[in-house]
């Protein structure tokens, strides 16, 4: 029997279903309606990064321009309907996912014990229950809060003072959960005081919890190598993903497919059985011009971008200025189903206004005054987003496709 295979539109269409970008980019954006969205994707990425809005606005914002970030920490901080942890990096997660970080919380605490044994300043262990015995008497602290008299670091982001590092290792092991953020510092409480008992002990074993990672991550992607199941959560392995795949497709859960790349390579992956019935095939995404994060769930693969879209994104915050191609930190700009340019703008909130430097067509990609208009439009409700009144383009800001 053949395996079904998706052309590249096909694709196009599924995963962009799977990611909440094909719906018209409208509807309410709190409380039970923005988990449910947040439950669609999984997770969504925390980043400090705030040119135009922090990383984790925009991915809610680009799909519901009615959401506002005081929504997201009223969910986080007030309903404790998210909990904060990693996958790929820190993310806030859906409560009702938290057993199963169990094995995550137990491989880091093995991983991080030996990684940071090597790489931080000797002596954190010997903090840990210090600051175990402070939360347990003050409550909440952050970083700044703990470790009188250590020396704080100089030496780059990792160079933590050794309470620090105890707070993040217990966190990331499980003692601590964070339950709060002021600007973008975190605060820190015993998890046993901060979440509910049903929810700290009810974890799954192994298996349980292989499959899971499995069965969710394909819902959310559509279609998927093992290595891409793997690293949608980030905690478990590509062998675990792989066997899980071999094992699903002999008793019928799943079945191999092939999906074809924007250059015609076809790929061979895992899906539904009832894939070529899925309604999102049929569906054409909507057309309005939107601009997305650059660490939107739909383009956190690169490479993946590239094979689907033909969209060779990265980000240069490293380079030096003279050697970029683009600028610091540049946005995707999605119609439809295709990535057809991306833009580098700042909020310079002194002075009140989203500037606009420059803007990149793709290749083969036309820009008229009909997307001129939907580009206007889309930082229209961007530069409310910014909490700024003024929307201004430099000189040449529109540049030829690189």
């Amino acid at each position: 029997m053949s395996q079904p295979c998706l052309t590249n539109a096909q694709a196009r269409r599924l995963f962009l279903d799977r990611h909440c970008l094909s719906e018209t980019p409208q509807g309410t954006a709190h409380g039970r309606d923005l988990l449910v969205l947040i439950e669609r994707l999984g997770f969504v990425q925390l980043d400090s990064i705030n040119t135009v809005a922090r990383a984790h606005d925009l991915i809610l914002f680009s799909r519901r321009p009615r959401y506002r970030p005081k929504s997201l920490k009223h969910l986080y901080e007030r309903e404790r309907a998210l909990f904060e942890h990693w996958t790929h990096d820190a993310a806030v997660i859906p409560m009702g996912y938290y057993p199963y970080w169990h094995l995550r919380r137990e491989r880091d605490a093995a991983r991080l014990r030996e990684r940071w044994g090597a790489a931080r300043r000797v002596g954190f262990e010997a903090k840990f229950q210090d600051v175990l015995d402070m939360i347990g008497e003050r409550g909440p602290v952050c970083s700044a809060d703990v470790g009188e008299g250590e020396a704080r670091g100089s030496g780059g982001w990792w160079d933590w003072h050794p309470s620090k590092t105890a707070l993040e290792y217990l966190w990331r092991s499980g003692a601590l959960a964070v339950v709060k953020r002021e600007g973008f510092r975190k605060y820190y409480d015993l998890t046993e005081r901060a979440l509910d008992r049903v929810q700290i002990g009810n974890a799954p074993d192994i298996e349980e919890t292989i499959d899971w990672c499995c069965r969710e991550a394909l819902a959310r992607l559509g279609f998927a190598t093992p290595g891409e199941l793997a690293r949608f959560w980030d905690h478990i392995s590509p062998a675990e993903a792989k066997d899980w795949c071999t094992r699903a497709g002999a008793n019928g859960r799943i079945i191999e497919a092939q999906v074809t790349g924007v250059d015609g390579t076809i790929r061979a992956v895992y899906a539904q059985p009832d894939l070529m019935d899925d309604l999102a095939l049929e569906c054409t995404p909507c057309s309005r011009l939107r601009v997305l994060s650059p660490f939107d769930p739909a383009l956190r693969d690169r490479t993946r971008a590239q094979r689907l879209f033909g969209f060779d994104y990265r980000i240069e915050i490293f380079v030096p200025e003279a050697k970029r191609t683009y600028g610091y930190y540049v946005f995707p700009l999605l119609e439809g189903d295709r990535l057809v340019g991306r833009i580098d703008m700042k909020a310079h909130r002194d002075a009140d206004t989203l500037r606009v430097r420059a803007l990149w067509p793709e290749r083969k990609v036309r820009w008229g005054k009909g997307r001129t208009r939907a580009l206007e439009g889309e930082l229209e409700r961007i530069r409310r987003l910014a909490g700024v009144r003024n929307v201004v383009f430099e000189d040449g800001w529109l540049r030829a496709p690189v």
